[in-house]
């Protein structure tokens, strides 16, 4: 059985938005009496951008007469002093102190963005298992509660993988895309490799039961996606902007000294001595839309374990490493329990299952990481900072 197995691109930090001084003064209309009693009011008056709340029982501020400004506040951008900047991050909440009309202003640091990029994450096969793949996002902070991007400027690459065999794989496809747009104006970025079940399914949907030539005989993309776990309501709900992310996804990147790919085979080199050309050359052959060839694709990246022996998988990955660069190849495709030699099914029969996956796998002489724990066999989603700290 074969097993296996938004916006691409390094997002762009947001415009700064450059405060002016009439952001911080306080407005000249006449403020609504906000109740405070009992919690925070439902609406505040806000200077600026910045909402000024006010302690309880306390009368809000009249505003200051026409053509004055606020106290505190120059009138006129020459009055300032020299070390006033209205874009300071550590920006200003007002509040009550106490009786009397002073008002009080007390500044609350901020943290600086650091400096360079921001950690690095990788995530195994998903499978469609989107609960799964919910709770290890925000179990590292990456996401909240409300499945929002949270992680400032992280970077995450999803190793391929996304459909079948589990319940929800546009989901999964879905919530990766928009990530992928919300990180990017967070600093960080999310970004996705093509696992061979990317090519499977866009062969089911594209050329249907068309023969095609395998190694096997005359075989069908259709006939392939239905007996390794495609799932019909993915088919259903599968639309063209899912095609096109999925048919535009890379198949290699070398990321702060790890060549990341989905599949744990040297087929890689049949395309290219540059990650470059392996990608530009599986694009080139995607965009072809022809059955056989995409149908090639798919065979060569459903390969698997050409790192496992403990004799030949050494050399097979510093091949890869040589031609492409980076000090370790970190993959997905293979579960972690076939590469250990546990005996497990991946019809979710756990009697028969695996032992517990609490974490990647690093073998062939340290040269590679396995990051599929799984999912699909009573193991486990992973989602792992890189470097790792062995």
């Amino acid at each position: 059985m074969v097993e296996g197995s938004m916006t691409q691109g390094a997002g762009q930090g947001p415009a700064m938005r450059t405060e002016t001084l009439r952001d911080f003064r306080v407005p000249v209309t006449e403020p609504a009496p906000y109740g405070v009693a009992g919690g925070l009011p439902d609406e505040a008056p806000v200077y600026g951008e910045y909402p000024a709340y006010y302690g309880e029982g306390a009368p809000v501020p009249p505003a200051p007469p026409l053509g004055q400004p606020a106290t505190g506040v120059p009138a006129d951008e020459d009055d300032l002093d020299e070390g006033y900047t209205p874009t300071h991050r550590d920006l200003p909440i007002i509040g009550r102190g106490g009786p009397g009309d002073t008002v009080q202003v007390v500044y609350v640091p901020q943290e600086s963005p650091a400096a360079g990029p921001g950690p690095l994450y990788v995530v195994g096969d998903v499978h469609g298992y989107l609960d799964e793949l919910v709770t290890e996002l925000q179990a590292q902070g990456l996401i909240d509660a409300e499945r929002r991007w949270s992680a400032g400027n992280a970077r995450i690459w999803f190793l391929g993988d996304f459909t079948d065999r589990g319940p929800d794989g546009i989901g999964v496809i879905d919530l990766v895309m928009r990530l992928s747009a919300e990180a990017a104006a967070s600093g960080g970025y999310c970004k996705a490799l093509m696992g061979n079940h990317e090519l499977l399914l866009i062969g089911a949907k594209r050329f249907g039961d068309t023969p095609v030539a395998s190694g096997a005989g005359t075989a069908t993309f259709q006939a392939a996606w239905l007996l390794n776990g495609g799932q019909r309501t993915d088919m259903e709900r599968l639309e063209d902007v899912h095609l096109q992310w999925m048919s535009r996804l890379d198949a290699a990147v070398l990321e702060d000294g790890h060549l990341l790919l989905h599949s744990d085979t040297t087929a890689y080199l049949d395309y290219g001595d540059s990650i470059e050309d392996v990608n530009d050359t599986i694009h080139e052959l995607l965009n072809r839309n022809d059955a056989d060839i995409t149908w090639d694709l798919f065979r060569k990246f459903t390969k698997r374990f050409a790192f496992r022996d403990e004799e030949t998988g050494p050399q097979a990955v510093r091949d890869l490493l040589d031609t492409y660069g980076g000090g370790r190849v970190v993959h997905g495709h293979s579960p972690i329990p076939y590469l250990l030699g546990e005996v497990g099914t991946e019809d979710g029969d756990e009697s028969r299952g695996p032992e517990a996956v609490t974490g990647p796998h690093v073998y062939a002489d340290g040269l590679a990481i396995a990051m599929d724990g799984g999912v699909t066999m009573a193991g486990k989603l992973l989602v792992v900072q890189l470097p790792l700290s062995d």
